[in-house]
């Protein structure tokens, strides 16, 4: 089984230590009362006894993100995201030109590795409205577990810059990545695009788009618990007490993202599950979380998927919440769902 290396159990170390630093200020705000997960609650009950005692460590700001509330915890989760340097992996910043101006993006590229590597853009999480392209969290760790040249982008966020700002971003960094394989050593045949939750959502729409334009050939769309529905209208999207990142928290970011709330005439490249047909799609890894908001409709897009002929792999975890894995990478759970991602990228990008 993949294990966790050294450099991606630093960076979760580290965000896990503020995470306990952050205890104090929790319980002075009385988070268990705050808290969307308090005691008694089935949502909690169903989570895996390795992940929940650290939920107890999650700021109170993170239990209710609304407009007004959203600059304190920008501050606040860049802070828990900045992470040290993986080690083996060189880390460049560039500025490249988009739609609108200047975007910068992050490389991270192993120091031995060779020059016909794989290639991943990646897109960083954050609901649309927070989130770091330099955090390191997944891009370092993916660079030096697959060999790969990873390109994360510093996409514009919501609510200042709402759809499609964010999305021509990282439509602009995928032309650049591929325009630029041979300078940056990729093989042009082994690219990815993924993310984690609203990075993966964006990444399904970009590949919507990506398909609708007949853009450049992708060897695997990579979702990590993607937030693809704006309506939440599942099962487990209309569960109020999810950890982490609730039913309210997500439709205000969804309502910053879409600049309104346009509901079911949402367009497909901001929300995929909105999309009306997902032929002709690249091959799809897809994972999430039994005890996840997102899981519902992760399900269903999956299945769609695959009804539509695209090559898929559904993962769905055990107790594990949104990120579950990232709060507590040593959890039997979150081995298992690391070595699951990990193999999947490492399958379809061919690597060693």
């Amino acid at each position: 089984m993949t294990t966790l290396t050294g450099g991606f159990v630093k960076t979760l170390i580290v965000t896990f230590t503020l995470l306990l630093i952050l205890q104090a200020v929790a319980h002075a705000h009385d988070v268990a009362d705050r808290s969307l997960t308090g005691a008694g609650s089935a949502t909690r009950a169903a989570i895996d006894p390795e992940l929940l005692p650290v939920l107890a460590s999650l700021p109170p700001q993170l239990s209710l993100i609304t407009r007004e509330s959203l600059p304190a915890t920008r501050a606040l989760v860049s802070k828990m995201l900045k992470a040290p340097s993986t080690e083996g992996v060189s880390v460049t910043r560039k500025t490249i030109a988009g739609v609108d101006g200047e975007i910068a993006v992050y490389i991270y590229q192993p120091l031995d590795a060779s020059d016909r590597r794989p290639g991943i853009l990646w897109i960083h999480g954050g609901g649309f409205i927070m989130g770091n392209a330099d955090s390191n969290a997944f891009a370092g760790e993916f660079a030096r577990a697959v060999g790969a040249t990873v390109v994360s982008v510093d996409y514009r966020l919501a609510p200042e810059h709402p759809f499609p700002a964010g999305l021509n971003d990282t439509h602009a960094a995928l032309h650049w990545l591929v325009n630029n394989a041979n300078a940056l050593g990729v093989d042009i045949d082994r690219i990815a695009v993924g993310g984690d939750s609203a990075g993966a959502g964006m990444a399904a729409g970009l590949m919507l788009r990506n398909r609708d334009e007949k853009g450049p050939k992708i060897a695997l769309q990579f979702l990590l618990y993607p937030m693809l529905d704006n309506l939440h209208a599942t099962q487990s999207g209309s569960i109020e007490d999810h950890p982490v990142w609730n039913r309210q928290t997500s439709l205000n970011a969804w309502a910053m993202y879409l600049n309104g709330t346009p509901g079911v005439k949402a367009s497909p490249y901001a929300a995929a599950a909105r999309a009306q047909d997902v032929t002709g799609l690249p091959p799809t890894f897809i994972a999430t979380g039994s005890v996840d908001l997102f899981r519902d409709e992760i399900v269903d897009y999956a299945q769609r998927l695959m009804v539509a002929g695209v090559p898929t792999e559904l993962a769905v975890f055990p107790g594990v919440y949104h990120s579950g894995q990232m709060f507590v990478p040593a959890a039997a759970v979150s081995q298992r769902m690391i070595s699951s991602y990990m193999a999947a990228l490492k399958d379809a990008l061919q690597a060693d």
